[in-house]
Parts: C-alpha cells; structure tokens; sequence
C-alpha cells in the first residue's frame, strides 16, 4: 500500500507532467493559427460560455475594457467572432464565436489532446485499465471536495 506521501507525489508530479504536455502542445497550436494566447483564450472563453460581452472578457483576463476590445476586433476581423446587440441592453454587445470560430476551438482541442490517444498505444490492456480505474477513482473524489460542506 502506497502512503499518502507517495500518493501525494505521484499525483503531483503526473498532474506536472500531463499538463506541460498539454499546454505544450497548445502552444504550438496557437503559433501555427497566428493567434496570440491572448485572443485563443478568449476563443476558447466564448467556446465555453457560448456568448458573452467585453465586460466579461475584460474581468476574466484581467485587462482593460479597450484592451479587450482590441483584441475582440481583431477576431471580429478574421471572421472567428461575431458581435451581435445584447437583448437587455442595446448599447452592451454580445459575442459569440462564428462556425470557423468554432471549427479552430474543436481543432485545437482535438491538437491539445491527439498525444493522449498515442500514449494510450503504449500501454498493455492491464495498464489501460488500471490507469482508467485510477483516474475514474480521482474523478470522482475530486468531484466530492467540490461539493459544499452541508450545515
């Protein structure tokens, strides 16, 4: 039986490894579109939330509503979001990503993760299901510590 120590580093130093890979390979994504990190952020806040305006975007990066803005106007341009009247508020804008805003987020997802199917090749089917046994056990603890504390 492992100690909690162990578990602990194992944990710690797979979730290290696994998300360097990622952002890795999301990086290089991002560089092939000719997108900042910045603007595919927003691509990917608006892929997440479905619309949103300037305020949101703004609030989420930390950044200024004009700064924002620019960046917005820019995907505006190429054709990966477009602005549309908020319905509560004709002055406000809303954003949403177009259908070739869409089909790069699904691109880059599908980039982000392609490494994972052929890790996936390397491991016996024993492996295959202990990982998934593992995984599915974390899962699901993890959903656990997110619930609230009941009174």
């Amino acid at each position: 039986m492992t100690d909690k120590v162990q578990l602990t580093q194992v944990i710690r130093q797979s979730m290290d490894l696994l998300t360097h890979r990622a952002f890795r390979e999301q990086g290089h994504f991002v560089k092939s579109t000719g997108l900042s990190m910045a603007q595919y952020g927003i691509l990917m806040q608006l892929h997440y939330q479905h619309d949103c305006g300037i305020s949101d975007i703004s609030s989420r990066m930390e950044i200024s509503s004009a700064a924002a803005s620019q960046l917005v106007d820019k995907l505006v341009q190429s054709k990966l979001v477009e602005r549309t009247e908020d319905p509560q508020d004709r002055r406000a804008k809303q954003l949403k990503l177009t259908e070739k805003g869409r089909g790069l987020i699904d691109t880059g997802i599908q980039s982000r993760s392609h490494w994972v199917d052929e890790l996936i090749t390397l491991l016996t089917p024993e492996e295959s299901d202990a990982v998934a046994a593992g995984l599915s056990i974390l899962a699901e603890a993890s959903g656990r510590s997110e619930k609230p504390a009941k009174k």
